[in-house]
């Protein structure tokens, strides 16, 4: 076991969970962004978590917050969730998808495998609160590549619906008489 593993499995031990930073090389293509995930909420059958775009120290807090809550407070995010509580006055949204080439968690492939591995990353609005899904996001500013996910963006109903309000339930026993 190289000394990477080892001393990440001792974090994993103590914490929970490793954050591991991908930093872009000069042989990476120009527009190669840092990004940060952990390693170790898979042991838990948690999803593994990534974040895109941002520079490492903040990436790596934002990753903390949010894993700690997976690991130690048995906290679930389903994809689509707005997260408004980690950013002053900015949501993020997580999505939940596979790795990409630009998105490649390695350690925690070499960890867990590809089977075994479920991925969300956790999605930052630019500065005009817009996601890179929304056509209005700064991408040539804000360069933030996404996992492999369906789209974040929120579905709009087409057909009204009724309202909720106490509406007495029925059994198959009679038309007229609610149950409790």
């Amino acid at each position: 076991m190289s000394d990477f593993f080892r001393e990440q499995t001792e974090i994993i031990q103590q914490f929970g969970w490793a954050v591991v930073h991908v930093l872009p090389s000069d042989e990476d293509p120009a527009d190669a962004v840092p990004f940060a995930y952990t390693v170790g909420l898979t042991a838990g059958d948690r999803p593994e978590l990534i974040i895109a775009g941002l520079p490492p120290d903040l990436g790596h807090q934002l990753l903390n917050e949010l894993a700690g809550r997976v690991h130690e407070e048995g906290a679930r995010f389903r994809h689509g969730r707005r997260v408004s509580d980690l950013i002053i006055d900015q949501d993020v949204v997580i999505v939940s998808g596979a790795p990409t080439a630009d998105l490649w968690p390695g350690a925690a492939l070499a960890r867990y495998g590809r089977s075994r591995l479920r991925l969300q990353q956790l999605v930052w609005p630019d500065p005009g609160n817009h996601f890179p899904w929304q056509t209005a996001y700064d991408a040539d500013d804000y360069r933030q590549p996404l996992i492999n996910a369906r789209s974040a963006a929120p579905a709009h109903c087409r057909a009204p619906r009724r309202l909720a309000g106490p509406h007495p339930r029925r059994t198959g026993t009679g038309r007229d008489r609610p149950t409790p």
